[in-house]
């Protein structure tokens, strides 16, 4: 039986969630005198009014503040329409991005397949969302080159570690540039045989999320696999 546990997100089946002021949604049963339990193996994600816990197979659901990957499907004179490895489709209008842009003339920035870096500005309450690219200061922005890969959304969290700590790590390890989206997808660019061990350290991340020791396992890694050019990750 496990005892303790590396990230407190993670909870199991009947675990007691503390909600405090945030309203119980999705994965959560409620008890008597207010107390409040998992009904998932996952992880508790809390936004600005309520607490839900995603299960590890769960789906990505759009949440306002969320900085996302999203992949360019269709556009219009307008906006584009971004899939974001989500039930629900995303809007990106034209006066949302750091372009000059004008109706009907959109396609010189973007077209089908191209990959973002966005932040979900709105949603409404049948997850009806809108993006953004124009908020300074967090690297928004179209992406060029690199390698895309996706991870369940629910662990997301662990990949990236307290305080960025774990994704760090494999950055500086593996010499590669990396963005995490909240999605679950995940751009990662470098040299191809440094990508390459990348994924292999995200991939493992993904798969023992929920174990004892990954931090260090993760460290121990790295260090047997690490290449002869080594350098900080921007």
């Amino acid at each position: 039986m496990i005892k303790t546990r590396e990230i407190k997100d993670i909870v199991f089946p009947g675990d007691k969630i503390e909600t405090g002021q945030l309203k119980p949604r999705n994965g959560i049963q409620r008890g008597e005198e207010s107390n409040c339990t998992s009904q998932y193996f996952g992880v508790v994600q809390k936004g600005e009014e309520f607490i839900d816990v995603v299960p590890f197979n769960g789906s990505y659901s759009p949440r306002r503040g969320d900085k996302i990957i999203g992949k360019v499907l269709d556009v219009g004179p307008s906006m584009w329409t971004i899939d974001m490895k989500s039930p629900y489709l995303v809007m990106l209008h034209m006066n949302d991005t750091p372009w000059k842009t004008y109706s009907g003339e959109l396609r010189k920035f973007l077209v089908p397949g191209d990959y973002i870096f966005a932040k979900i500005m709105n949603l409404n309450e049948v997850k009806e969302s809108w993006i953004t690219m124009k908020e300074p200061g967090i690297g928004l922005r179209k992406l060029e080159g690199g390698t895309i890969i996706s991870v369940p959304s629910p662990k997301v969290p662990r990949i990236i570690g307290k305080n960025g700590a774990m994704i760090n790590m494999v950055k500086d390890a593996t010499s590669t540039r990396i963005i995490i989206g909240q999605n679950g997808l995940i751009w990662i660019d470098g040299e191809p045989e440094h990508v390459q061990k990348a994924v292999e350290a995200i991939k493992i991340i993904e798969r023992e999320a929920h174990t004892i020791g990954l931090t260090e396992r993760m460290t121990q890694f790295l260090k047997d696999n690490k290449g002869e050019n080594h350098g900080n990750a921007q």
